[in-house]
């Protein structure tokens, strides 16, 4: 008998294969044994995943940390995870779209002239949720990175690693509070508000268990980095929408241009 896996020759008694350690299946697949599978793989106390979902929670530094420092087999590595939040985020809209279309609706949470846009938002954060949340991570680990770079601890990259794992947990709990509230009735922008403060609170608690802060110290860096977002949020805001009258606007670009040329004739 061959292994399905790296066909590398078995014996008889083998349980896995000693080339690449796949498990060995003799039996044909049934509903049974795929349900025996699935409980394994994601039901199992002692799955990995399961495991750094509920560590996440009770000691995120024993995760974050450890991954940073080389432990590679306690837990799910940081790209996996993440690639796992990805789809779960997408899994989340398309249950919402499909079962509780009502709950997609920001209109009401605006004023009548407020509404499109909000939905015309929606519907943007609808096909791109993956990227945003790419973008999300680089941005958040920047930042991170110039708050706590006095304590000379993790470098960027190890920022990338801990806002990769934070983000992934959020949208897990999200998604969960996303659907529960849909079940309520509540709509995709009220259950946003009852993240929010969990968003909040549990970066500070990962950060804090992270970098053995006092809670006054947690509490000036955290009012430090949401001032840098805030900030850098209005600085995107306002640069955008002076781009867009620009270019909306034909006689201020046209303007421009000619202001353009007029200093270049007189600098010749």
């Amino acid at each position: 008998m061959l292994c399905k896996n790296c066909q590398t020759k078995l014996e008889p008694t083998d349980d896995f294969c000693k080339s690449c350690g796949g498990k060995i299946i003799r039996n044909r697949l049934t509903l049974k044994n795929l349900f025996q599978h699935f409980s394994e793989q994601f039901l199992n106390y002692d799955n990995r995943f399961l495991q750094t979902f509920v560590s996440l929670f009770t000691k995120p530094d024993d995760v974050i940390d450890g991954y940073i420092n080389g432990v590679r087999k306690k837990y799910v590595n940081v790209i996996s995870y993440f690639a796992i939040a990805l789809t779960v985020s997408g899994l989340q809209l398309l249950i919402l779209d499909k079962f509780f279309p009502e709950t997609m609706d920001l209109s009401a949470m605006a004023t009548s002239n407020a509404g499109p846009d909000s939905n015309e938002m929606m519907s943007f954060i609808r096909e791109y949720q993956s990227l945003l949340m790419m973008v999300n991570v680089p941005m958040y680990a920047l930042v991170s990175y110039f708050v706590f770079y006095t304590l000379k601890k993790y470098n960027y990259t190890e920022h990338l690693v801990i806002f990769m794992y934070v983000l992934s947990q959020l949208t897990f709990v999200g998604t969960f509070i996303s659907i529960t509230s849909a079940f309520f009735g509540l709509s995709l922008a009220h259950s946003s508000m009852i993240l929010s403060p969990i968003q909040v609170l549990y970066s500070m608690y990962c950060l804090k268990r992270l970098y053995k802060l006092s809670i006054k110290g947690l509490i000036l860096r955290t009012l430090l980095f949401f001032g840098i977002i805030v900030v850098g949020f209005i600085l995107i805001m306002v640069t955008v929408a002076v781009l867009a009258i620009m270019f909306k606007d034909s006689d201020f670009m046209q303007s421009i241009i000619e202001a353009q040329k007029a200093g270049q004739e007189v600098k010749n």
